[in-house]
């Protein structure tokens, strides 16, 4: 008899157990938050190169190297330092003829196409125009792009993490509020990081002499997923 008590005993305490173990999980509020933060751009990067064509590999190199060289000249000459120069893209390709033709015919190889591309920061905005006519007198014929940014993005980093947790803590307030609960501490954090600095606005300022280039702003992002506690019952 004490037997059969124990066994049925153990086999309620079995089926109670997931129950119980659902009723003790964690009354909890998860939130993300985000933060954003602008700032005038104090460097920029751009992307310029010189492409030249000739019927032979050789040549179309040469020709592109040759204006490269004198584009670096320059800028060493307008005060760019050696680590914001660096090549990115070095290419020479041959140009066919009757590739694409429905003929018989093989195609064949009339001639070549040598690009150099170079990567530069600026670090004094100021001089950004005069840059950027500078080296296209100097043989730069191709342009890949100009992004702003900051050289010391870290402060603004910081900034937009302590603005999503500001987010993150208003959410979970007004989710507490709405739901009639109490909001318990912090339980645990976690950063998202968030996008490097990006163009938001433009602004109509010219960057010195030469070509006219618009600054504007940049924004740097952050993103946290915050876990409270509900306190009480």
């Amino acid at each position: 008899m004490r037997r059969t008590i124990l066994g049925a005993t153990l086999l309620m305490v079995a089926f109670a157990s997931p129950v119980l173990a659902q009723d003790a999980a964690p009354r909890q509020i998860t939130v993300t938050g985000t933060g954003e933060v602008a700032a005038a751009p104090d460097m920029a990067t751009i992307r310029l190169g010189v492409t030249h064509q000739a019927e032979v590999a050789q040549a179309a190199m040469d020709a592109t190297s040759g204006a490269v060289s004198r584009v670096l000249e320059r800028l060493d000459a307008l005060g760019l330092e050696p680590r914001d120069v660096q090549t990115a893209n070095l290419i020479l390709n041959p140009l066919w003829s009757g590739q694409y033709s429905s003929g018989e015919a093989a195609p064949e190889i009339t001639g070549f196409v040598a690009s150099n591309t170079i990567a530069v920061r600026v670090r004094a905005l100021d001089t950004l125009g005069e840059v950027l006519q500078a080296v296209l007198e100097d043989g730069a014929n191709t342009f890949d792009g100009l992004q702003f940014s900051m050289q010391e993005p870290k402060p603004l980093e910081d900034e937009a993490r302590r603005k999503a947790v500001e987010d993150a803590m208003e959410k979970a307030a007004l989710l507490a509020e709405a739901a009639g609960v109490t909001l318990g501490p912090v339980q645990s954090i976690s950063d998202h990081g968030g996008g490097g600095p990006v163009m938001m606005e433009m602004a109509s300022a010219r960057m010195g002499s030469g070509v006219p280039v618009a600054a504007g702003e940049v924004t740097v992002s952050a993103s946290v997923s915050m876990v409270f506690g509900i306190a009480g019952e």
